[in-house]
């Protein structure tokens, strides 16, 4: 491409991020000083190199995914924040008092407000936490509280009604055997090891076993879904967008908000800000996904945000890499 070209690209996808309507030849005389002639015979070269293609619906062009591609790799400099999106953030940031992954969700709620495009978080899973205690709270009359922490310091509690034969006794020296025999194992792993080595023990010491097995046993299968540490912000607003308006594209990215295999797809692998434009994905043909990873205090996740192909690429950019320079440990910066 020479320079003209270069210009008359941007220009294309630019106009066309703002205003989602094809761009025609008339419209860039003006901006370029040239006939319609000549940004036509420009269009056609463009549309030769694949960077730009007609829309069925009119004369006008609009970027490819390629063109996308190559706007964001050569031509695009992220946005300037502006006053009022830095107070939102910093907000945040100079909150003391909010836990980082709660700090973290506040983050991602921002920027599908800001964007109007859905945002992801995704931290530490399961497998990635160790049992590091669990306790056992008894409260006024047959209710309990089952406290299971892990080594990442998260920690998970659940409300549990006894039955009114167990005693809070057994319950107690239930959770003393499983933290002498489980401490250090992955909570993914720990329902599985309760089942086939602390079931047997309890069962010989413990007298109403088979109640008090299953406050544990689901206390640490709810806990291994929640670990997740997975939030998502914004499914609707992205459908808001005019790209979505056939039904079978609705229900096709809905029904993949929903299922846990393809979020889990977004976890980013590389460091830094990453743009994963249509088929690259890996989410669905018709979306872009900009994602970026979080370091902070042993913790580690992704951040991503999803939106169409004519995403504002400058500003969630300029978002993405803000909160990452605010929230990473300086030797990740």
């Amino acid at each position: 491409m020479n320079e003209r070209q270069k210009e008359l690209l941007k220009a294309i996808v630019e106009n066309y991020i703002k205003t989602a309507v094809p761009v025609g030849s008339k419209s860039l005389c003006k901006r370029f000083k040239c006939s319609s002639a000549t940004i036509r015979n420009e269009m056609s070269a463009l549309e030769n190199l694949g960077y730009i293609e007609k829309n069925h619906i009119s004369s006008g062009r609009i970027p490819s995914e390629a063109g996308y591609k190559y706007y964001v790799d050569h031509l695009m400099q992220p946005k300037e924040l502006t006053g009022e999106d830095v107070l939102k953030l910093q907000t945040v940031f100079s909150n003391r008092e909010l836990e980082l992954s709660d700090a973290i969700e506040k983050c991602v709620d921002i920027i599908s407000d800001i964007t109007n495009y859905t945002s992801v978080i995704l931290g530490s899973s399961s497998k990635d936490n160790t049992l590091q205690q669990i306790s056992v709270i008894p409260l006024q009359g047959n209710k309990i509280v089952a406290l299971v922490c892990t080594d990442k310091g998260i920690v998970e509690n659940k409300q549990y009604f006894l039955p009114e034969d167990t005693s809070i006794e057994e319950v107690v020296k239930t959770s003393e055997i499983i933290n002498k025999m489980l401490i250090g194992i992955p909570i993914n792993e720990v329902s599985q090891r309760l089942e086939f080595d602390i079931k047997p023990i309890i069962a010989k010491k413990v007298k109403q076993y088979e109640q008090v097995y299953s406050i544990f046993y689901d206390a640490f299968n709810d806990f291994a879904k929640n670990t997740s540490n997975f939030h998502m912000k914004g499914q609707i607003k992205l459908l808001h967008q005019p790209e979505y308006q056939n039904n079978e594209d609705v229900k096709r990215i809905l029904a993949k908000f929903e299922d846990e295999k393809m979020i889990k797809k977004i976890e980013s692998k590389d460091d830094g800000i990453n743009v994963f434009i249509g088929d690259d994905s890996e989410f669905d043909k018709d979306v872009t996904v900009i994602k970026t990873k979080y370091h902070k205090n042993g913790e580690e996740g992704t951040i991503a945000v999803i939106g169409p192909k004519r995403m504002e690429y400058d500003r969630v950019i300029a978002l993405l890499q803000y909160i990452s320079d605010n929230l990473n440990d300086e030797e990740d910066k």
